[in-house]
């Protein structure tokens, strides 16, 4: 059976969110996200380790034998966050000094070693680095949109330190949404993280319920969906 790309990208961006929907890796989302940037910075580092994991899975699903392979892929999981790390280390100096342990940590991120076991072990090369790169985009997502309610709200600025922090290609992410805005301490400490999040969940929940009424409305009227994906 050939694999749904749009059905694919739609679960791990929205419907299947590691974060929002799936309520895993809660630990560097709220650990991390204190600006956009920081969010920015380990969704991206995140989301190479799922592709490159997913891509080494797939690829090697045929000769690991079943007794071995939870060993296995985290011995390759860890491998590549190894490199994800030096890489940081290397050419991303002051995001690798933010992000501190939080890099390392991506091993035991359930999510990664899940995607590899739930998905890439069953599936050919492609849907497997699609599914990679998607529930990494749906990390990314989830991190940057807590980073900013936090950083709005916790100093009026937006992705501050972006040229600093991911190079100076980013630098025109940096924005001062509110001009001398003294900052809300709270939201930039941990209790503002949990908060934020609420608020998010909340949100997604409200979205998801509107959108499911208006689908069960347009079947009932006999018009098709418009997010109705076709299988490829």
């Amino acid at each position: 059976m050939s694999a749904n790309y749009r059905a694919i990208a739609r679960d791990g961006l929205w419907d299947k969110n590691i974060t929002f929907a799936q309520m895993l890796a809660l630990c560097p989302l709220l650990a991390v996200t204190g600006t956009a940037t920081n969010g920015l910075g380990m969704g991206l580092a995140t989301t190479a380790v799922l592709v490159a994991s997913n891509l080494l899975v797939a690829s090697l699903r045929g000769i690991i034998s079943e007794q071995v392979r939870i060993p296995v892929f985290v011995v390759l999981i860890a491998s590549l966050v190894t490199l994800v790390d030096m890489a940081l280390n290397a050419w991303l100096h002051e995001l690798y000094k933010v992000l501190g342990l939080f890099i390392a940590l991506i091993v035991v991120n359930c999510a990664v070693l899940g995607r590899a076991e739930s998905f890439a072990s069953r599936n050919e090369v492609i849907p497997s680095m699609l599914d990679g790169l998607a529930i990494g985009l749906g990390f990314t997502l989830a991190l940057v949109m807590l980073g900013m309610v936090r950083e709005i709200l916790g100093s009026g600025t937006l992705f501050a330190d972006a040229s600093l922090l991911l190079g100076d290609a980013f630098a025109f992410l940096e924005m001062t949404l509110i001009p001398d805005y003294k900052g809300f301490l709270l939201m930039i400490l941990p209790p503002g993280g949990f908060l934020a999040m609420g608020f998010l969940l909340a949100g997604k929940r409200i979205l998801d319920g509107r959108l499911k009424k208006r689908a069960t409305e347009n079947l009932e009227t006999g018009e098709a969906p418009a997010n109705t994906a076709t299988a490829t």
